[in-house]
């Protein structure tokens, strides 16, 4: 049975929960659908403010809606467009602090205020990516990305 610990008092102690949680989630499950299932239960659970959390997975040259937790999301994003295209394109973090600022930008919800997408590359291949978003504006920092790659360094290395 797993319980989600919700006794902490900064970000970075909930973050040191997910990513000990993750290490013992992960371990040994060689599934990529229960993990990015997972995954995204996890996060959804731990994270503040958010509305949705979620996974695109890289298939056909463009991004497929992978698992997630929120409201329906848009299905197919091409690579380049918007936040996440942007980030699959680049291959590097984006925090976006007012996503109504970002050039392109994709509302799936229109509650989404800001975002933050990382790069799930394995084997130097873009798997997909992570896409967090919030009804806050500014809701993501350098605490959030620093250790959502730590994150997804935890998810890659038991993505089969």
């Amino acid at each position: 049975m797993f319980t989600i610990d919700k006794n902490y008092k900064t970000k970075q102690e909930m973050y040191n929960k997910i990513l000990e949680s993750a290490n013992h989630m992960f371990f040994g499950i060689k599934n990529n659908i229960t993990n990015l299932s997972n995954a995204s239960a996890l996060l959804n659970a731990y994270l503040k403010d958010i509305n949705w959390v979620g996974f695109y997975l890289f298939e056909n040259n463009e991004l497929i809606l992978g698992p997630f937790q929120g409201l329906p999301a848009c299905t197919n994003i091409a690579i380049g467009k918007g936040v996440c295209g942007t980030t699959a394109k680049n291959l590097t973090t984006t925090v976006v602090p007012n996503v109504h600022e970002f050039p392109g930008h994709i509302a799936c919800d229109s509650n989404s205020n800001s975002e933050i997408v990382l790069p799930i590359i394995k084997n130097n291949i873009l798997f997909g990516v992570l896409d967090i978003d919030s009804p806050e504006l500014n809701n993501f920092d350098d605490i959030d990305k620093l250790n959502l790659e730590k994150f997804i360094s935890i998810l890659v290395n038991n993505l089969v």
